[in-house]
């Protein structure tokens, strides 16, 4: 398989991934804490990087630790045990809150958009109908 090709499908099977499951960062959102991550885990100042190929920037993504600013965050965001949340701190209880907030605001959102559009479709499809 062609380099090129293969990255497609890798950028097409990561952003699969991403929509299937349920992520515990945003790459937009948290870029900051992206970059900082990257400098201490790997070394890599992410500005001074005009090259780095998206398999490889991803692959490196995903393998951030937990000591990372990322990845304190994504663990605090993630955590479900109940016992380990009853320890989390007045600003860890925040950080949670807010992603759970901000995770629920857009799922609802994009539940009305897609009603939306199946109301959009079958209108579509009566007008052809002839209704």
């Amino acid at each position: 398989m062609r380099r090129a090709e293969h990255t497609r499908k890798q950028r097409l099977h990561f952003a699969h991934d991403t929509l299937q499951h349920e992520s515990w960062y945003d790459l937009i959102d948290d870029y900051e804490l992206i970059e900082a991550s990257f400098a201490q885990q790997y070394g890599i100042r992410l500005r001074n990087e005009d090259e780095m190929q998206w398999d490889e920037f991803s692959s490196l993504l995903a393998g951030l630790n937990e000591k990372t600013p990322l990845g304190r965050i994504v663990s605090i965001r993630s955590e479900t045990n109940p016992d380990m949340l009853k320890h989390f701190t007045p600003e860890m209880k925040r950080i949670r809150s807010e992603w759970r907030n901000k995770q629920a605001t857009e799922r609802v959102w994009d539940k009305q958009a897609y009603d939306a559009e199946m109301q959009k479709l079958a209108e579509a499809f009566r007008r052809m109908a002839g209704d």
